[in-house]
């Protein structure tokens, strides 16, 4: 049985914890202490809590001008509430000046939304602030991650958001390597004829695809690509090289996270047969996270799948056409053949 962990009493934690040594930690709420577990906060440092009622937009405000006074303000609620409610104000008040706002969006993922339904699902997060320049975005993969990120964006400067869930979340199972800001970590490594990146609350579905298809003989490696920004380039790119073939799998639509940050990557450093595992461009329904997962094709079983498909990708590439003019190579495009058009 998975272990559960609870994201926003990890966060609160961790945030009392830097504030126990620095007085310039504060926490700005917009209505949203209970979301995020924050009394023995309040209770404990009640000089270094804002709570401005239902006004996200305003919280933003009032967490760039805590900013500006030399304070670290943390600003937590639901994520959309952040990212969609408020994005004019984290991009202009926030991003643009490059103050020291640390955000914290609750409810990252459709599968954390299953007691307020699908306006409380948030699965467009990630894709909003990754467009939006000088934020560092951080998606951990469990409650112990969350901890080690909010002191990671703590430390530093400039704009940071960091996606956590409902608070029953699953733990990773097994040792992890530690938690570096912008860095991916390598959670198993059965070889390399796969890659499967994965972020966020899902992790365990990426590990136990990985068993399923070592015990098939496929030779996966599983990569927790925590920081979305700045993106590990380097690293991902090393990984493609020795793979030639890649999975994504997140809460989140495919448009704009992380399979998208990893397409990128293939297109400009690697080449690589990808295929993207998320929640296709739709809405999805409401309901307990992981028969809501399987739904929506983020099972396991659909992560095995598309790691076979994009190794028959890998093993047996598309045949190249050679056209001996233009007019033959565009029938031959027309008739739905692709190739490498060659004219005489």
């Amino acid at each position: 049985m998975t272990t559960l962990g609870n994201s926003r009493v990890a966060f609160r934690d961790a945030l009392m914890e830097l504030a126990e040594r620095d007085p310039r930690y504060v926490l700005v709420c917009s209505d949203s202490g209970l979301v995020i577990k924050a009394q023995p906060f309040i209770e404990k440092f009640p000089q270094r809590f804002f709570d401005v009622g239902i006004a996200e937009q305003n919280a933003v405000g009032v967490a760039a001008g805590l900013a500006s006074s030399g304070l670290v303000p943390f600003f937590a609620t639901y994520a959309g509430f952040i990212t969609m409610r408020a994005c004019e104000q984290v991009r202009t008040f926030v991003a643009y000046p490059g103050l020291n706002v640390k955000l914290v969006g609750a409810n990252g993922g459709m599968a954390s939304g299953e007691r307020e339904g699908v306006t409380h699902q948030f699965f467009e997060d990630v894709g909003i602030l990754r467009a939006i320049p000088g934020i560092t975005v951080v998606v951990p993969a469990d409650a112990d991650q969350v901890v080690a990120a909010t002191k990671a964006v703590a430390l530093k400067d400039g704009p940071a958001y960091i996606r956590i869930g409902s608070g029953r979340d699953p733990m990773v199972e097994g040792e992890t390597p530690p938690f570096e800001l912008g860095k991916v970590r390598i959670l198993k490594t059965y070889g390399h004829d796969v890659a499967i990146f994965a972020m966020g609350f899902i992790m365990n579905r990426a590990l136990e695809a990985a068993a399923q298809l070592n015990s098939e003989g496929i030779r996966a490696v599983v990569v927790d690509v925590h920081t979305l920004k700045p993106l590990d380039v380097e690293a991902i790119t090393a990984i493609l090289q020795k793979t030639s073939a890649a999975v994504t799998v997140e809460d989140h639509n495919i448009i704009g996270g992380l399979g998208s940050a990893i397409a990128e990557v293939s297109a400009e450093e690697m080449p690589t047969p990808l295929r993207r595992i998320g929640l296709r461009d739709v809405y999805p329904e409401s309901g307990h996270p992981e028969p809501l997962l399987d739904k929506y094709h983020l099972g396991v079983s659909d992560i095995i799948s598309a790691a076979k498909t994009v190794l028959k990708k890998k093993n047996h590439p598309p045949r190249r056409i050679a056209f001996s003019t233009r007019e033959n190579a565009e029938e031959g495009f027309s008739n739905g053949n692709m190739g490498e058009e060659i004219y005489e």
